[in-house]
């Protein structure tokens, strides 16, 4: 049965009037005996006495979640003015006023028409008045009171979030904050218990725990490993009120995981590890992986190896790999196996981020032995030296041995090794090797002014097994000897001029020499003793490489001797003294006072001053309009030379011209022949043309002759078509000439110079049967036969 509360509020207001309550209207069933009433007084302001105050209710309360089928009775509103003769009218507007709360305007009772829900609206405030029901007018003022919506639990909590997600470091205290859930219940928390929460676990213990009121979880229990389990599932229901039999429930669930720390060291699954390799392995290469396994993740399992000690310690290496955490063990020198073959290593696995807390679970490091096993293959001959320089003077004789290179085999058989010099790097083959012994030796002659340096590489090989094979670059500088003489530095040429003075000097020279002088070249000039008496000049050394050329006379002329040659001697002061002698060309000039020169016989290559550009380019137009105007002319005597098609106006030919194809050119000279016009019966059957060559040689066809009482324009179409279907017919443009007199008439020919061959008279009387054209003519030949007859 539900319960229903009612709450009674007394106010105070004054009245001009005694109050009075009328009686109460029929209720409905259901509700609370006592009966709610409000109470509308009115007020004079006319009267200023005091007088008796009535009673009044300014507040109502209604239960929410009504169930019953008849309206839900509020209360009633009554007036002092009310005398109960239904002259009065009560009104209700506000919050739900006629829709939701409806008044019975004659009696003032209220009731709800629809079921109310707290949670949407917990009070409403209307407004009450009276008013006279025959004018309308108000007999009291319009009073305000309250509705408030009475609370049941009609909600269950709700939490926040339907999954929480929380996480905790492993290896946690007791009592360590995990995550805090919170729940809301929508009914009134002001009234009664049903908006009281209490939290509680209902799974996920003994793990975790959870305070009631707060809703806070704690971890429960001591030293949870992730590594044993890393993820929970917590479930945690909130109650209202208070949590006691009949209260609304709800529940979320909250995944809890467990954050690795390092409280696992590292540990190799096995003492010992044994690797081979071979000697040849490159350096840098790697022989094996180690790993050492830690049951923790991300940084925690983050491992460094070292080799600590053992005999191979500075002949490998370890690094680690970042993405598996593997020891990676490489060579760090070359191995040998005729020198060591067995390795042994202590190898360290050290955590690199290491927990001070968890220490006292051991030290976070573990260690190893790697036994590395070296492996004998086959190796290439080794040289005793990784390169080779040799000096050779660049005047030895051939087959002069230079140097020897040695290599040997470093395997315990000791294969002997052949030399062999790479011809790619001595293209000339200036050097060779012995093959036994490894001498190189020359085998042409060298010189250093052409290469200072040959760079060669010998190859040695196992003679047993070629392909085993090193090589060795040898690097030959060649020696200088003194064998270049010196010579002039330019070509000199120079002059004298005609009124020059004793001991001028006209001309200074310096020399060159292609050897190299460890001291510096010291050259020496002199005349040749032949000419060195008769000479026009003297030759002065100045002992600084260079030396002076000085005329020894007064005066020259150039018409007696407009060229002198004076031949110098060069020496150097290496051993041995090399020497040459060279020509001083010296012209005779005339100049000016100064010394300037004028002209002489070598003005063109002393000082140019031939013709100007202007001079030139003008003598080259001139010839080149005389020899356009000479091929103009002959283009035209040839053109006049070509016969015409029609020679006269008496030669009238027929033309057809086809121009379906390209021509020919100049060179279709056999297109057509106008004998054949002229004669059609005359063909030369074994004429071809030279211009092209056929794929299948046809034989020209016999074209019959134009049959009797045929005009031109037959034949013509006769000849046409036989060109146009001729396989023979050039495939290009040709102008054919069909010149055609025809075959005679029917009456043949009318010429007598055919009658001496004839045997007897001729009878002309046919020619009366002619017609009257022929009427001349037969009065002719036949008077004259009659004169013969007669």
């Amino acid at each position: 049965m539900r319960t229903y509360h009612c709450f009674w509020l007394l106010l105070w207001a004054g009245q001009p009037h005694q109050s009075f309550l009328t009686p109460l209207s029929k209720r409905t069933s259901g509700f609370p005996g006592k009966e709610k009433v409000l109470v509308l007084s009115g007020n004079s302001r006319q009267d200023l006495h005091r007088s008796k105050r009535s009673w009044m209710w300014n507040q109502f309360f209604l239960l929410e979640e009504y169930t019953g089928t008849d309206y839900q009775y509020v209360g009633k509103l009554h007036s002092d003015q009310d005398k109960g003769d239904g002259s009065l009218k009560y009104i209700l507007s506000g919050d739900g006023a006629g829709d939701l709360f409806i008044i019975n305007e004659n009696t003032g009772d209220i009731q709800a028409t629809k079921r109310l829900d707290r949670e949407e609206k917990p009070v409403y405030i209307l407004r009450a008045q009276a008013v006279n029901r025959r004018t309308g007018r108000p007999v009291e003022p319009e009073s305000e009171f309250i509705i408030k919506i009475h609370d049941i639990n009609d909600n269950e909590p709700m939490f926040t979030k339907d999954v929480y997600n929380a996480s905790i470091p492993e290896m946690s205290d007791v009592g360590t904050f995990v995550v805090q859930v919170t729940a809301t219940d929508a009914d009134d928390p002001t009234y009664g218990n049903s908006a009281k929460v209490v939290y509680s676990i209902l799974q996920g213990q003994p793990y975790f725990s959870v305070e009631s009121e707060t809703g806070i979880i704690k971890t429960a229990l001591l030293n949870m490993d992730r590594e044993n389990r890393e993820q929970y599932q917590v479930v945690i229901q909130a109650k209202d009120m208070g949590g006691q039999m009949g209260g609304l429930s709800g529940t979320t669930t909250v995944n809890i995981t467990l954050t690795d720390v390092n409280d696992n060291p590292p540990r190799f699954p096995q003492s010992t590890y044994q690797f081979r390799t071979p000697e040849s392995t490159p350096l840098d290469s790697p022989v094996g992986r180690i790993k050492a396994n830690d049951a923790d993740v991300d940084e925690n399992a983050e491992i460094e190896y070292s080799i600590t000690e053992g005999d191979g310690y500075d002949m490998f290496g370890i690094t680690t790999d970042k993405e598996t955490q593997e020891g990676i063990i490489t060579v760090k020198k070359a191995l040998d196996f005729e020198s060591k073959n067995f390795y042994i290593l202590k190898v360290e696995a050290t955590n690199t981020h290491v927990d001070p807390r968890f220490l006292y679970l051991g030290p976070f490091k573990d260690s190893a032995t790697v036994r590395i096993q070296v492996e004998d293959v086959d190796e290439p001959p080794v040289f005793s030296r990784p390169a080779y320089i040799m000096e050779v003077k660049e005047d030895v004789p051939i087959n002069h041995v230079i140097g020897t290179v040695t290599a040997q085999d470093p395997d315990a058989a000791r294969n002997p090794v052949k030399y062999s010099v790479d011809r790619h790097t001595d293209m000339d083959r200036v050097f060779n090797i012995n093959s036994g012994n490894g001498s190189i030796f020359t085998s042409k002659p060298l010189d250093r002014e052409t290469l200072l340096w040959h760079n060669i590489t010998v190859i040695a090989a196992e003679i047993n097994n070629p392909k085993q094979s090193s090589r060795v670059p040898v690097f030959i500088k060649v020696l200088d000897v003194n064998d270049n003489a010196p010579e002039f530095a330019m070509f000199y040429e120079t002059f004298v001029c005609e009124n020059a003075k004793a001991e001028q000097l006209i001309q200074t020279l310096s020399a060159v020499d292609k050897d190299d002088s460890y001291n510096g070249h010291q050259f020496s000039f002199s005349l040749v003793p032949e000419v060195a008496s008769s000479s026009n000049f003297t030759l002065q050394d100045n002992r600084d490489n260079t030396a002076g050329i000085f005329t020894r006379k007064t005066r020259y002329n150039r018409h007696e001797t407009s060229t002198y040659f004076l031949p110098v001697v060069i020496s150097d002061n290496d051993y041995p003294i090399q020497s040459s002698t060279e020509t001083v060309t010296i012209r005779v000039c005339a100049c000016d006072h100064r010394g300037k020169m004028l002209s002489c016989n070598a003005e063109a290559l002393i000082h140019p001053t031939g013709l100007s550009t202007g001079a030139l380019i003008a003598i080259l137009l001139c010839i080149i309009i005389l020899l356009v105007t000479v091929v103009l002319f002959a283009a035209l005597r040839r053109q006049r030379k070509k016969e015409p098609l029609i020679i006269s106006k008496e030669d009238i030919r027929d033309n057809i011209v086809s121009y379906n194809d390209e021509g020919g050119g100049e060179e279709d000279t056999q297109a057509f022949d106008i004998g054949t016009l002229r004669n059609p019966e005359a063909i030369d059957d074994n004429k071809l043309r030279r211009d092209i060559v056929p794929e299948t040689l046809f034989i020209p066809r016999r074209t019959a002759t134009a049959r009797d009482n045929t005009d031109v324009r037959d034949f013509i179409n006769q000849r046409l078509k036989e060109n146009d279907t001729d396989p023979t017919a050039p495939p290009y443009d040709s102008l054919a000439t069909y010149a055609y007199e025809g075959n005679g008439s029917v009456a043949e020919s009318l010429s007598s110079l055919e009658s001496v061959t004839t045997d007897g008279d001729q009878d002309y009387d046919y020619l009366s049967d002619w017609g009257p054209r022929f009427k001349k003519l037969a009065d002719m030949y036949g008077s004259m036969d009659s004169d013969k007859d007669s």
